[in-house]
């Protein structure tokens, strides 16, 4: 069972950190054998970014649902790139399955947004929860004194 924290926690970082938000949305449910290989090709992609320690992924989190969602954590742009890019990785072969059998023909829907999350310039709370998002791709402190707010957690360090 999941340990849930007692207690209210806010992530502290001490250098940027992107966070990729990625999904799928199936269009046409009856055309399983155009939008299973983009699931299954998704968590290849997150099991192999998990097992190298050098890939600069931190953290996931994910839903199910139509479109799903997929909450990723990077140490920089430059990491997430460097594993986008890179021919011998999972996403190169997957990318190109896709456009060879979906392209734009509308069965199935693929999206992502990147942003940058700047020291100071963002903020979070969780409160009776388990690790989760950023404070557990990062570090998770107690939301208390000048943390214990929103507007002192956005305040900065």
């Amino acid at each position: 069972m999941t340990e849930i924290r007692r207690e209210r926690i806010t992530a502290a970082i001490d250098e940027e950190v992107l966070v990729f938000l990625i999904g799928m949305r199936i269009n046409h449910y009856w055309k399983v054998h155009k939008w299973l290989p983009v699931a299954r090709a998704m968590g290849r992609m997150v099991r192999e970014i998990e097992a190298d320690p050098d890939s600069g992924f931190l953290a996931v989190e994910s839903w199910s649902g139509n479109p799903s969602l997929m909450v990723q954590y990077w140490r920089s742009f430059e990491h997430l790139e460097r594993y986008a890019v890179d021919k011998l990785k999972e996403h190169q072969p997957a990318w190109a399955a896709f456009n060879q059998a979906i392209d734009s023909n509308g069965d199935v829907g693929i999206w992502h947004e990147t942003y940058r999350v700047r020291v100071g310039d963002y903020e979070c709370v969780y409160n009776n929860m388990p690790s989760f998002g950023l404070a557990r791709a990062t570090q998770a402190v107690p939301a208390t004194g000048r943390l214990k707010s929103a507007v002192g957690r956005l305040a900065g360090a």
